[in-house]
């Protein structure tokens, strides 16, 4: 099978696609054959080297944590889902005609498996920051890169669980704030002042690793209260750095349930054939997201 891999660190150029065995499920696993993976920011971190200290990884190593597509194999133990099934969730090496998921639901009605796959890591990594910023209804949330896929799922989360939302992104994305239930500003030159003439903060999130740590937490006047997921420096400010995934099985069942009622719905940015996850890389690394990117297979 055709799966996307690296066997050094560094820039999208060490990405191959290369043929490899086909994995196969193990107990309490299902293998899919893979549809669409989702492109997350973590990707190309790992691929850099970046989250060796957190992630250590075996090289030459697969890429991709996210996926959906049609189960061709149950492990043992596994029930509830059987071949034939379509399926979207968490796994490694996703990038590939072939992956193995250990934490999967059933697409849900309407959506396409594009849709689908752009959501788990999304969903697994808005819920575990929230909870672990500790923010509550009628409290305000500060979002800093708030248009990406993290940001978006943030914004409807809270929107969901009453509590209000300050999000900075582009000028481009200021109505795309908006229409999620968020309060937007800009970034760049006089974005603190900005967001003190739009309300108290109670808590911060950075989304994007921009080197605002300090000013988020200058503006919430805790460091308890900032939490990035993108700067492994934040802890030097006194703020945590959050990389140890939650629970995968209660975001996607998280997903569902939003979803269902018209509460979650995360737009494609662009999507690629299996063959240019390096460009997908490029434009991840760029910035500027809104919503998703995923890869076709």
């Amino acid at each position: 099978m055709k799966k996307v891999s690296f066997a050094e660190y560094g820039g999208p150029e060490v990405l191959r696609l290369v043929d490899v065995e086909e994995p196969h499920a193990g107990p309490g696993q299902v293998r899919i054959a893979v549809r669409a993976a989702g492109v997350n920011p973590v990707d190309w971190r790992i691929r850099e080297g970046q989250m060796q200290r957190f992630h250590p990884i075996e090289l030459p190593s697969g890429v991709g944590q996210d996926a959906a597509g049609v189960v061709d194999e149950v492990g043992e133990g596994v029930e509830g889902v059987a071949v034939g099934d379509h399926v979207f969730g968490g796994g490694v090496h996703t990038y590939a005609e072939f992956a193995v998921l250990s934490a999967w639901a059933r697409v849900p009605e309407g959506l396409t498996f594009q849709e689908a796959a752009g959501y788990p890591s999304v969903m697994e990594t808005a819920l575990r920051v929230i909870r672990e910023v500790g923010v509550e209804a009628g409290q305000t949330l500060l979002v800093s890169g708030a248009a990406g896929g993290v940001g978006s799922a943030v914004l409807q989360v809270a929107r969901d669980r009453g509590i209000a939302v300050i999000g900075t992104a582009s000028a481009a994305n200021q109505d795309y704030l908006r229409g999620l239930g968020a309060l937007a500003t800009t970034y760049g030159e006089g974005w603190v002042d900005r967001v003190r003439q739009l309300g108290r903060v109670d808590a911060a999130l950075d989304l994007a690793g921009s080197g605002v740590i300090r000013e988020l937490v200058e503006l919430t006047g805790d460091a308890g209260k900032v939490i990035s997921i993108a700067d492994p420096s934040a802890p030097e400010s006194g703020a945590r750095f959050s990389n140890t995934a939650g629970s995968m099985s209660e975001a996607l069942a998280e997903t569902v349930r939003l979803i269902s009622r018209g509460g979650l719905h995360i737009p494609i940015e662009k999507s690629y054939p299996l063959a240019d996850a390096a460009a997908a890389h490029i434009d991840s690394q760029a910035g500027h997201t809104r919503g998703r990117r995923v890869l076709v297979v």
